[in-house]
């Protein structure tokens, strides 16, 4: 890919899928097996943080023990998995993700998502083939995404870190994103209020189309 080429890295949830419907449905279904109450769209976006034991913590007072968040994390995903199958793209995300693949500049996809659930679902999509790389979780650890993040640079093989802009929708996002180096674009769409990303002091914005015009400006 060259260390002088601009590269974009994607993140899922909330970014390129459009599923916080999904996400607020599945939390309060699983609230509801474990005896939360309900919880809206509004304040989810304020609490909700990285890594997730934390945003029960906001929510009950205190952690989670290790059995209560295998617990708590179960029920979600069990009615996540059930409502992402309806989820659509984004709007724009797909003529986005074509235009950046045919003007030759590179993209890949990196999630908290499950590894095993997230590779399927992107190719449902059919936008598989505009990454050069895809990858999820592959354990079950409650870390943030700077890890990860590492090593799916790692991965990428000679992309200089000062020539990637991370495009997600959480302040984890450009965490990760200052962990390598690189810089970080956050979208309002997904998981966070506006005011909670612009705490994180890097470009917030209400479009994928933005997002990607302030990432050929920020490389």
């Amino acid at each position: 890919m060259g260390k002088h080429a601009k590269h974009l890295v994607w993140d899922w949830n909330g970014t390129l899928l459009d599923d916080i419907a999904a996400v607020i449905g599945a939390t309060n279904a699983a609230f509801a097996e474990l005896g939360l109450e309900p919880i809206t769209l509004e304040r989810y976006r304020e609490l909700y943080t990285v890594p997730v034991p934390k945003f029960y913590e906001r929510l009950m007072g205190r952690l989670p023990t290790h059995e209560e968040w295998v617990v708590m994390d179960d029920a979600f995903h069990r009615h996540y998995w059930t409502r992402a199958e309806s989820c659509g793209l984004t709007h724009g995300a797909a003529e986005l993700l074509a235009a950046r693949q045919a003007s030759g500049f590179t993209q890949s996809l990196l999630s908290l998502a499950p590894h095993a659930e997230l590779v399927p679902l992107v190719r449902r999509h059919g936008i598989a083939e505009r990454f050069v790389r895809v990858d999820g979780r592959t354990d079950r650890s409650t870390d943030g995404k700077s890890g990860h993040m590492v090593r799916h640079l790692a991965a990428l093989e000679g992309v200089a870190p000062e020539r990637i802009v991370v495009i997600g929708d959480a302040a984890d996002d450009a965490r990760a994103a200052a962990h390598v180096g690189a810089k970080a674009v956050l979208f309002t769409g997904g998981s966070h209020s506006r005011r909670s990303l612009e705490a994180a002091g890097v470009p917030v914005v209400d479009s994928l189309e933005e997002a990607v015009a302030v990432a050929e400006e920020l490389v």
